[in-house]
């Protein structure tokens, strides 16, 4: 495991998930594996590339653990594999909580800020008025 800074460590199997995710085509194929399984074939058609490059980016979302093959008969079948999404979602929860927190903070400042600042007049009004 590498650091990750501040003395914590980010599992293995995260960075390989992030890893997986940072392509637009593994991301869709999971978006289409969230509905259900489906073979390899099923999978390529609607992307502009080859079966083999669809089996390539197959064969990183399985490394990842992000994608398992089945088997039916002549069928190989893959499905969505939820575990490493959710661990993905919980080292991420950690951060979300702590934007909210700044983003709070923030609001909280800059309504003090317009309570106290004295309402100003647009400078189109500004400019009339010194023109009388």
């Amino acid at each position: 495991m590498q650091p990750q800074g501040y003395g914590q460590a980010a599992p293995r199997g995260l960075d390989s998930t992030f890893a997986a995710l940072a392509d637009p085509t593994r991301r869709a194929i999971l978006a289409r594996l969230a509905s259900g399984e489906a073979s390899v074939m099923e999978l390529a058609r609607p992307f502009a590339m080859s079966q083999p490059a669809i089996s390539k980016h197959l064969k990183v979302l399985e490394r990842a653990g992000l994608v398992s093959r089945g088997r039916d008969a002549q069928r190989r079948p893959r499905r969505l594999e939820a575990r490493p999404l959710a661990e993905a979602t919980v080292w991420l929860e950690r951060y979300r909580r702590l934007w909210e927190g700044s983003f709070r903070r923030l609001d909280a400042l800059l309504d003090e800020m317009k309570a106290v600042q004295p309402r100003r007049e647009p400078a189109a009004q500004r400019t009339r008025k010194r023109r009388r």
